[in-house]
């Protein structure tokens, strides 16, 4: 039997499976840059990079879950804390530029849910739609995506702004989300071929994702290390095709696709270091560590709403 073992950790799930893909249910348009036919593997690009790439992301940790008691009926509540930072790095050095940290209780839109003052602060109330895990878990995530928002850094005007993970509506002059695991089927047969050919920083040619309400460019772009399968190691990029990068204008995006192939390489990270290599990036990998620790004592934050619990 020959096999080979995917150096990506397994309780990440798998960083690109092209038989496990789910189909896309976006409108895709693959002929933006080159016509399907055409496609083909494209760069390493003799690109400038930028003289400073900002690194933005933010993690989240449900400290309690909590039961929210009202006309005789509990009804389930997480209470959680965000933080988002970015991390500047230019060719000499790399620094953390800002963090932010939030704590929340998230529960249904109860009459008597309220926000819990405890002596490390506040958990601001946050209602969801319901008390589902699933909606708990997306208002906590929407709290930390707005989070990441506010701490978008100023910028010059050849900078790049990295978001770790899809745009999901954040925006940023030149920016571009990093997904780093692939769960969306967004090409034919034949274009995914070119994504397996792709060598290390080589892009996919560009194709365009959705409609008029939250359109964006994208691509797969290869990342330098271990070739265990064809799509080991790639990542997809997306550009919002908003006023600063329309649809129209595919000069703009190809040379911003150009600038973001040419700097994210030497950003991968090894496996020897890093568990899910090379797609989390070492500024990214480095920014989490960073993030996490500003989260605080989880076991102090328990005993903290136990305590006001028993003062209600």
């Amino acid at each position: 039997m020959k096999f080979a073992v995917e150096a990506w950790d397994p309780d990440y799930g798998t960083g690109g499976d092209i038989d496990a893909l789910d189909a896309s249910t976006d409108v895709v348009d693959a002929d933006v840059e080159l016509p399907r036919a055409d496609w083909q593997p494209l760069g390493p690009h003799d690109t400038p990079t930028p003289e400073v790439t900002y690194f933005v992301d933010g993690v989240r940790r449900i400290d309690a879950r909590i039961w929210v008691t009202e006309g005789g009926r509990a009804h389930p509540g997480s209470c959680a804390t965000v933080a988002a930072g970015a991390v500047a790095c230019s060719s000499t050095h790399a620094e953390v530029t800002d963090v932010q940290v939030r704590r929340a209780v998230f529960t249904p839109p109860v009459p008597g849910a309220q926000s819990i003052e405890t002596s490390f602060g506040e958990y601001t109330h946050v209602p969801v739609r319901t008390g589902s895990p699933e909606d708990l878990y997306l208002g906590i995530h929407e709290q930390m995506t707005e989070l990441e928002t506010w701490v978008i850094p100023s910028t010059g005007p050849d900078d790049l702004v990295v978001f770790d993970g899809p745009l999901r509506g954040r925006s940023a002059s030149r920016a571009v989300g990093l997904i780093k695991t692939q769960h969306v089927q967004y090409l034919d047969d034949d274009q995914q071929l070119v994504v397996g050919a792709l060598e290390d920083g080589q892009r996919s040619p560009l194709f365009l994702i959705g409609g008029s309400s939250f359109a964006r460019w994208s691509f797969y772009l290869r990342l330098p290390g271990p070739r265990t399968h064809g799509w080991a190691g790639v990542v997809r990029c997306e550009m919002s095709a908003n006023r600063m990068l329309p649809v129209g204008d595919v000069a703009a995006a190809v040379d911003l696709a150009n600038t973001v192939s040419a700097t994210l390489p030497r950003f991968a990270s090894e496996p020897h270091k890093e568990n899910r290599a090379p797609q989390n990036l070492y500024p990214i990998k480095g920014l989490e560590q960073a993030l996490r620790r500003r989260l605080g004592d989880q076991r102090l934050l328990q005993r903290a709403l136990r305590v006001a619990s028993a003062d209600v």
